[in-house]
Order: C-alpha cells, then sequence, then structure tokens
C-alpha cells in the first residue's frame, strides 16, 4: 500500500519546512504531484543489472524504455526554472561499455529535456583491484538537465578558495592579461585574468572530489551527504522544493530539511521508507524547532 508520511517543523523562515515520504513505484508516486512544483530533483535510480535484491535489477538493453516513462514525469513536475542532477554510471557487458545512458541522453533530449551540463564525481575511496583489461573505476557521472535555457543558478554559493596560483599568476600580468583575450578555438568564450586580482575566492570546477558512504547508512549504494547539499545550494534557495525519486537511504532528504528546502522522498522498498521516517522526526526534532505533526498532507 503507498503510505506518505509528512513533517512539517517551524523555522526561522515564515513557511514551515516539510518533508514528505511516499511509498510505492516512483512513476506511479510522481502522478499525485502537480505541475511545475519542484524546483530540484537530484536522484540515484539502480544502474542496470543492480541491487536486484531491493529494486529487481533493470537489464542494460531495457534500461531506456525503463526510465522514459519516470523522466516524462519528472519533466512534468520540475519548474520551468527547476534543474535535474541524475547520478548514473554505464556497466560493462561482454568485455565492452555499455551505452545505455548515452541512449538514454539522446531520448531524454527527445523527450524536451536539455543536456545542460555534466559533472563528474570522482569518488577517492574507491576500492583497489585489478581487472584484465581496465582500471578500476573511480568515478561516476552527475548529468544536469533543464527545461529551458534560462534556469535558477546560484554560482557564488559554491565558491572555493581561489588557490596558491594566484600569488605567482597575478603578480606580474601582462597587457593581454588586462583585457578579455577570446578563446583561439572560436568558441566565444574568453577571460580577463586581471579581474582576478585581490579575490580570494573562484568558481568551482564541473569534478566533485567526494569519498562514497555506504556502511553507515543501511543501503547499498548510498551518496555522501556532500553531494546532494553542492546542488542543493547551487540551483536552490531556501523554502524550494527538493525531490528524490529513488530516495534509498534518504540523504537529499536529510540534506535539504537541514538547509530549510521542503523535501519529497520516493521509494518502493517499505524498509527504506519506514527507516527514513523514524529518522526524520528526531533530526527535525533536534535541528529545526518544534515538530508540528504527523500525518499524510
Amino acid at each position: 500500500m503507498d503510505t506518505e508520511y509528512s513533517f512539517k517543523t517551524q523555522t526561522n523562515s515564515i513557511i514551515p519546512i516539510s518533508a514528505n515520504i511516499l511509498e510505492g513505484d516512483c512513476n506511479e508516486q510522481l502522478q499525485l504531484l502537480p505541475d511545475n512544483y519542484v524546483d530540484l530533483i537530484v536522484t540515484s535510480p539502480p544502474y542496470a543489472d543492480q541491487r536486484k535484491n531491493t529494486y529487481g535489477g533493470i537489464s542494460h538493453d531495457r534500461y531506456v524504455e525503463w526510465f522514459l516513462p519516470i523522466s516524462g514525469q519528472l519533466l512534468r513536475v520540475l519548474k520551468p526554472t527547476g534543474t535535474f542532477v541524475l547520478n548514473i554510471k554505464e556497466k560493462v557487458v561482454n568485455g565492452e561499455r555499455s551505452t545505455y545512458v548515452i541512449e538514454l541522453i539522446l531520448e531524454m533530449r527527445k523527450q524536451g529535456w536539455l543536456w545542460t551540463e555534466e559533472f563528474i564525481w570522482h569518488k577517492k575511496n574507491s576500492y583497489p583491484g585489478k581487472w584484465p583489461n581496465r582500471f578500476r573505476d573511480s568515478w561516476e557521472r552527475l548529468l544536469q538537465f533543464n527545461k529551458n535555457k534560462i534556469f535558477s543558478m546560484y554560482q557564488e554559493e559554491v565558491m572555493v578558495p581561489i588557490g596558491d596560483w594566484a600569488n605567482s599568476r597575478l603578480k606580474n600580468l601582462s597587457e593581454t592579461d588586462k583585457t578579455r583575450d577570446n578563446s583561439r578555438v572560436g568558441s566565444g568564450f574568453g577571460k580577463n585574468i586581471s579581474n582576478w586580482v585581490n579575490r580570494t575566492k573562484a568558481y568551482p570546477t564541473n569534478v566533485l572530489h567526494l569519498a562514497t558512504e555506504c556502511s553507515n547508512k543501511n543501503h547499498s549504494a548510498a551518496f555522501p551527504e556532500e553531494l546532494p547539499e553542492w546542488f542543493i545550494k547551487l540551483f536552490t534557495r531556501e523554502n524550494d522544493v527538493v525531490l528524490d525519486p529513488f530516495m534509498g537511504s534518504g540523504t537529499t532528504v536529510f540534506v535539504a530539511n537541514r538547509m530549510n528546502r521542503h523535501a519529497i522522498g520516493i521509494d518502493i522498498v517499505p524498509e527504506y521508507c519506514h527507516m527514513v521516517k523514524s529518522k526524520l522526526q528526531p533530526r527535525l526534532l533536534d535541528e529545526k524547532g518544534k515538530y508540528e505533526g504527523d500525518k499524510p498532507e
């Protein structure tokens, strides 16, 4: 039976922060959400032929067919200014990389999505090993999709220390450094090095260096809290709505609430829904203030 658990807590903001947990198949549960409702989707669906014991294991040659109805619903519920971040990775089939991720990107573009950017998650603590024709995987894709070319993005929220290079590079500027130097490959982009004089922070790259987490999450494929946190900072403001349609251990839900965003989590496994529910109540009590109820909306 599909079950919704709703938690609300009063914060410093005018609107109480909520966490809604929907139990059931995400394709069905997503149909309960209004159009243009969600500001950010961050999720990691089961990869092809993996997590068979919990999610059944979708074959790589059926993956695109399986995912497109779900991405269609996500396209509907995402706001025109919203962003969808999809954590996914190819697998090896018969000695070569499967193309199901590439095929999925192409089909989602036909569906109406814009494939805006691709981030790389460098997994700093990937397990060592030896394979006859390749080295160990130490990265995963984070695909960014949008409905429109103009979307909400707050780049200053994820700026990083400018680094030691500035001490030497910005000390003696050439005349070229003081004007816009257009790219020689004809991309239309350019740079003015002098703009970074006396600055302490710079914009980050599209590679995130984060360790994995799983042993303490009761879930076989939990990503680190820093991952959804980074994208929530980049693409949302307080009181925005964050959705994870493959919630698992609830990392995205917990982080979104901690950052004063409304959260919606969906999972087909009852144990995960109950686990997240049991952790939400004390978290909201401890971190946000007065707990206001435990009843479906």
